[in-house]
Parts: structure tokens; sequence; C-alpha cells
């Protein structure tokens, strides 16, 4: 089985500043040439999404954890298939596996007829700093698509399938609101299921979105706070193709009465016929008159 992992350094990331919450769907990017063609659609998914504050004992240091797994942008086809996300350094210097999954793929479709994502995670254990043994979230399947097609009402779906398990304990999700875990000497975990949005031209959907609150006390970990969002897609449709209308033949007709003009007739020049032939014909005529007139007075000359 294919495993890749991501890495961020912490020292770095506190060079970042706090953490900006994560409410909104990532920006869709364009293609691999910086611009996407006009009239295309925009689609984007991610498996993993987190922006958490992580305060840490015995100073007054956060270190904000701001990280994604399979992000992935259309225009353009893209996909992406990794099973890890850690970071480094947050625990008394040693990595935080994050997110483990034996699945986890996301993909994102768009052209100028429509713009598709999804994003699939299977099998998965969510960590946060300070809670080694202890997974902030276990899911056996969680799936979200977005579909945007170009004059078609757009449509987003997102599913948890099988048992979820947070800070150790199984929970059923209510589609009433958020379901609330509290661990004590633990903490808090506030839980959206399947939350999914649509527009005249856009659809986006998360499969479940976390708020979190833990003081783990443990491995130099103070406090954890902020959000997860597992398997999102989002999708913005293109624009609909203007059909233009057919042009009308023109039609021409004749007037009447006074100050009435005839048409001109279109096909003289098929017929080899052009306003002088009136005056071609009427020439013609005289040197006949004029050549007949001479054959009579030499009859009459010859004959006297």
């Amino acid at each position: 089985m294919n495993s890749n992992t991501f890495r961020m350094p912490a020292a770095a990331l506190l060079a970042t500043g706090a953490v900006a919450l994560l409410t909104a769907p990532p920006a869709a990017a364009t293609d691999g040439s910086g611009t996407g063609s006009a009239g295309q659609g925009k689609a984007g998914a991610v498996v993993l999404r987190a922006g958490l504050d992580v305060g840490l004992l015995g100073n007054a240091v956060h270190v904000p954890l701001r990280t994604t797994l399979n992000e992935v942008s259309a225009p353009a086809t893209a996909d992406k298939t990794a099973l890890t996300v850690t970071l480094d350094g947050a625990e008394q210097g040693e990595p935080v596996s994050v997110l483990r999954a034996d699945v986890a793929t996301a993909k994102a479709t768009a052209d100028d007829r429509s713009a598709q994502a999804e994003s699939n995670l299977a099998d998965a254990q969510v960590h946060v700093p300070g809670l080694p043994l202890l997974s902030l979230i276990q899911v056996e399947k969680v799936t979200s698509k977005a579909v945007c097609e170009a004059g078609r009402k757009p449509v987003a779906t997102s599913n948890v399938l099988g048992s979820v398990t947070v800070l150790g304990k199984k929970v059923t999700l209510s589609a009433g609101g958020p379901t609330k875990v509290e661990v004590p000497g633990v903490g808090l975990v506030d839980m959206e299921l399947s939350g999914t949005q649509t527009t005249s031209t856009t659809a986006a959907a998360a499969a479940l979105r976390l708020k979190v609150s833990v003081n783990p006390l443990n491995l130099n970990v103070a406090r954890v706070d902020g959000e997860v969002v597992l398997a999102e897609a989002h999708c913005e449709a293109p624009a609909a193709a203007a059909v233009p209308a057919p042009s009308a033949p023109a039609d021409v007709k004749a007037q009447t009465g006074p100050g009435a003009t005839t048409p001109v007739k279109a096909n003289l020049a098929e017929t080899g016929g052009s306003s002088a032939t009136p005056y071609v014909a009427g020439g013609a005529l005289l040197l006949l008159g004029v050549g007949a007139g001479a054959l009579v007075l030499t009859r009459r000359g010859k004959s006297s």
C-alpha cells in the first residue's frame, strides 16, 4: 500500500502568526499555466483541513498548526492520494501524526461543460498534539461530492458511513445540530454532521466539521483549540454558452400606388441582361430599318 507523508516543521509555523479558522472551502486555483480559460468551471477537494492553536506548557508559546491533506483544485484534472500527514516538533520535538488512513483520496475536474469534485476517507484516525494514544476522532468512511454542470442546478452530497468514535467514545451523530462530546480531564469536541450548501451556480459539502478544545497536559502540551474538517468538496459551474438566434431571411415586397418602385430582380447576371439591354435592342432595330430602306432604294434605281 502506498503511503505518503507530509511533514510541516513547527518552527516554521510559529513565524506565520495565529491560525485563521477555516470556515469556507478553499479558493479554486487555475490550471497549470496560472490562468484558467474563460467560461470554465472551478472545483476543489480536500481530505483533511486542520486549523489548530497548540499552547505549550511552561511558557506563553503558541504553535499554530495549519495543514491539509490531498488538497486539489481545477480547471484541468487533478487528483491526489496520500495516507498520512505529520507535524514535526510539536510534542517535545517529536513528530505528530495528525492523520492516518487506509484510504484518503481527493479528485477535481473542470472544463467548459461541468465541474466536479469528490473526497473519500476510510478507516481513519485523527490525532492532535498531546494525545498520542487517544485519537481525536476515528471514522470508518466519510465521503463528499459536488457536481456543477452548465445550465443545471448544482448538487452537493456527503455521507458518514459506519461508526464514529470521538475521544475514545462511540457517538451517534445527529443531523439536527452539533453533537457534543466531553471527556473530563481531556476536553470538549463539538461535531457537525454532513453539511451541504448549494446556490444557482455553486455547491459545497463537508462530511464532518469538528470544533476542538482539549487540554491534555501531556507531552508539554497545555491546550489545543481550533477546527478540523474531513472530506470537503466544492464546485462552481461554467457559464452556460449563449445560443445565437437564427436570422430571418429578408422579405422584399413590391410596393404599389404612387411613388412605387419596381423591385430589381437579382437574376439579371444569370441571363446575360443588364440595365443597358433596352438601349442595345433599340439601336439594333434602328440599324435594321436603315439597312432595309437602303436596299429598297437600290432596287428602284436598277429597275429604272
